[in-house]
């Protein structure tokens, strides 16, 4: 194995027959990637404003006993809000 000690490299021996290099390629240390949440990953759309854009729920079927009315306005988007935003930073860490 080389170490550096000083301004020169020492070379000790690992195993019979075998020398390894040991120097750190990076000063610190790389943490673990963080696990994005895969169902709110396809629920959600992150805006640049920072807040979340979703769609909203009970427009996918059974809309033949709903009034026209509520079927046009459950097909519009909506936004997060505080708390909501929050927990979802925290879910989606990259976006």
């Amino acid at each position: 194995m080389l170490c550096f000690f000083g301004r020169s490299f020492v070379t000790a021996r690992v195993a019979v027959g075998t020398t390894h290099t040991s120097f750190s390629t990076s000063a610190f240390t790389q943490f673990p990637k963080l696990k994005s949440h895969s169902g709110a990953k396809k629920r959600f759309k992150l805006l640049p404003n920072g807040s979340f854009k979703r769609a909203k729920a009970g427009h996918q079927h059974l809309n033949a006993c709903k009034p026209p009315a509520r079927i046009n306005r459950l097909a519009q988007a909506t936004y997060t809000y505080g708390p909501q935003t929050s927990k979802l930073k925290k879910m989606l860490p990259y976006g």
